[in-house]
């Protein structure tokens, strides 16, 4: 297996300093794609780069998650920066990685992320999350948006367009950079690995079960545009043909997370995927304390204590949720700016 750490990208993380006018502070803006797609609204955000200090607020936080300082619908910094677009994972929703986009507005870079119909927070729709094949075009619908609206083209360097997904994200990352869904090869793994979590979900969703759904699956789903990918602890590589893994020419960040708290196996998802990629696009980090959620905000003081009392299931997903994912958070954004530079 390829098991590849850039030591060199960790060098470049930890001394790069972007030049950016002003010294901005983050802009957000709704975000609503409008296009041709009336059967599946995308809804989300933009972060951009301001120098309104006046109008900022705290945004995106509640009871359970830490938010971010923003400046709401502020004027942007007029220049020409890189568009990051996020891909959150399953039943996650716009806000999941604010903070990245938080901090990778102060290193010069536009983010957008959109709320993937079926398989986001509120809305999870059967029909729509078996339809798996829209969720790379939700992306791409994104990117056409953020070029042509007039709010934003003007902003965009359309040479430097880059995406981050999380989990399911990640998955959505890998099918924008060229990865072809594999109906056979996934049916004969899941055949042999039942219980592993993609069979069930995507079992449960009923993707793919239909020849017109294979069809779409299958389909060429990668977007040229995109120049550079970050994938965080994806879920669904063994979906994947190996072929078109190994075709992959576009740079690959890929995040392992070690710590089992509800994780995913690495040697079939992350550690998969590395030892599938061509070995000079990727740069795979996998730090020893880093956790599944921990690509999720940061929580409250009275985050574990809450969901303890009302969602007791879920709260592993704040366990080493505070200092210690800060911190984590400090390194994978500044990593991801490396790398999309």
């Amino acid at each position: 297996m390829k098991h590849i750490l850039h030591m060199t990208a960790l060098a470049l993380a930890m001394t790069a300093s972007a030049v950016v006018a002003d010294n901005p502070v983050t802009a957000l803006a709704d975000l609503r794609v409008t296009d041709d797609r009336i059967d599946r609204p995308l809804e989300g955000f933009v972060w951009y780069p301001t120098a309104d200090t006046q109008a900022v607020q705290t945004y995106h936080g509640n009871p359970v998650w830490q938010g971010i300082e923003a400046a709401k619908d502020a004027d942007a910094i007029p220049g020409k920066y890189p568009l990051v677009v996020l891909s959150h994972g399953m039943y996650g929703n716009a806000m999941n990685q604010s903070w990245l986009a938080d901090a990778l507005v102060a290193e010069g870079f536009v983010v957008a992320a959109v709320h993937h119909p079926g398989t986001s927070t509120w809305m999870r729709d059967a029909d729509q999350a078996r339809q798996m094949w829209d969720r790379p075009r939700d992306v791409s619908r994104v990117i056409d948006h953020m070029l042509t609206d007039p709010a934003y083209a003007n902003l965009i360097d359309d040479d430097k367009i880059y995406m981050a997904g999380h989990s399911l994200g990640g998955f959505t990352a890998v099918a924008q950079a060229g990865g072809r869904y594999d109906a056979d090869g996934f049916e004969a793994f899941c055949d042999s690995h039942p219980a592993e979590l993609v069979c069930g979900i995507f079992d449960r969703w009923q993707v793919a079960r239909t020849p017109e759904d294979k069809v779409a699956m299958q389909a060429d789903l990668s977007d040229d545009r995109i120049k550079g990918f970050a994938v965080f602890d994806l879920g669904g590589t063994q979906t994947f043909a190996r072929e078109s893994l190994a075709g992959i020419d576009e740079p690959m960040l890929i995040f392992g997370a070690p710590r089992d708290i509800q994780g995913l196996d690495l040697d079939i998802e992350s550690r998969a995927l590395v030892a599938a990629l061509p070995m000079d696009q990727v740069t795979y980090l996998e730090p020893a304390t880093l956790s599944h959620f921990d690509f999720l905000g940061v929580c409250t003081d009275k985050a574990e204590a809450l969901l303890a009392e009302e969602e007791p299931d879920d709260v592993f997903v704040c366990q080493h949720g505070q200092a210690e994912r800060a911190a984590e958070h400090a390194m994978i954004a500044a990593i991801v700016a490396a790398s999309f530079r």
